[in-house]
């Protein structure tokens, strides 16, 4: 049986998530139906990708009894509202990073999922691409010895884009593209908690982050640093650097396909779209969906690459930047 998936908001991600899903076979993955909040962007987004369905409310997805599973693609000030709609409505959800605002709305969905016993991932798709579940097996193995840093960077130029930087539509490069750093420090120590963590930045006149350089300590004298920012472009690349070797993971460490392991460079290709694409590789997001799929198939309620745990620890330590540089969203007054 295929694992049938409902889409909800007709954005540009959910194409992308839609193209992806077309990379894998047909007797595997379908798209049953589309959501959006205006029934014309929905009948637009299932014209253009062959779906039967399209919904003009989320509320009619919730109820559609042929969905095995929801890809949430909202702006993430909409997570936790539109988790809590589906899974109240027996639905499983994979949900656009980041999971939500803050960890007091991630602890909310998380409680959701389990009260009404269904499969949530954030979908942090990093995690699934082969060049990174290579660098799990590397690790695994002690290839590089003892890990004793970790160094990434993300910076892209979108002061452009309101969702970038209006506090409202949930602005700010750290909730944005800083939680790829951060969940590739957290994979490569294993989902510990760090001991440590001091943040210095730079926030817009609008009050969201613009420019973050974050240094991390966790046990054992590790330590890990990174930089996220929407007012510039960074070399985009992450290092792993051991007491044996090291692995770099070069430009677009947040959709990886190479590996540098100590100088010797491998290359991970991700399929061509049928489509053309919003953001690059794209069609990557098809490990995530296959990881969906095997997870349901086995009856489990979350993914052991991308934990409920795992979750919740991005959430608190980006709760704990953002208070050093000192950005306040409206959900974390309530």
């Amino acid at each position: 049986m295929a694992t049938r998936w409902g889409i909800c908001s007709a954005g540009k991600i959910s194409h992308d998530f839609t193209v992806a899903l077309k990379t894998l076979p047909s007797e595997d993955h379908q798209v049953v139906a589309v959501a959006a909040r205006k029934i014309e962007d929905a009948q637009e987004f299932a014209k253009k990708h062959s779906i039967s369905r399209a919904y003009g409310s989320y509320e009619e997805l919730a109820k559609d009894p042929d969905i095995d599973v929801v890809y949430v693609g909202v702006i993430h000030p909409y997570h936790l509202s539109t988790c809590l709609l589906f899974m109240n409505a027996k639905k499983n959800v994979l949900c656009e990073k980041p999971l939500a605002m803050n960890s007091r709305e991630v602890r909310e969905i998380l409680a959701s999922a389990k009260m009404n016993d269904v499969f949530l991932m954030e979908a942090v798709w990093t995690r699934f691409f082969p060049a990174s579940v290579e660098i799990r097996r590397l690790l695994a193995q002690g290839e590089v010895g003892e890990v004793k840093m970790v160094s990434s960077e993300f910076g892209v130029p979108l002061m452009h884009v309101s969702r970038a930087t209006q506090k409202e539509l949930g602005g700010g490069a750290i909730l944005d593209i800083g939680i790829y750093c951060l969940q590739f420090i957290c994979m490569v120590y294993n989902g510990e908690k760090p001991e440590s963590i001091q943040a210095t930045g730079v926030c817009m006149e609008t009050g969201v982050d613009e420019t973050v350089a974050v240094t991390l300590k966790f046990s054992k004298n590790r330590m890990a640093v990174f930089t996220c920012s929407s007012g510039v472009q960074l070399p985009n690349d992450a290092i792993i650097a051991g007491t044996k070797g090291t692995v770099r993971v070069p430009a677009h460490m947040w959709c990886p396909t190479s590996l540098v392991v100590n100088g010797k460079e491998t290359q991970y290709p991700v399929p061509e779209p049928c489509l053309p694409l919003n953001f690059i590789n794209s069609t990557g997001m098809r490990y995530e969906a296959e990881e969906v799929r095997q997870c349901l198939l086995k009856g489990l309620k979350e993914s052991a690459v991308m934990s409920h745990a795992d979750s919740l620890l991005l959430a608190e330590v980006e709760d704990e930047i953002r208070r050093q540089v000192g950005v306040v969203y409206s959900q974390d007054r309530q």
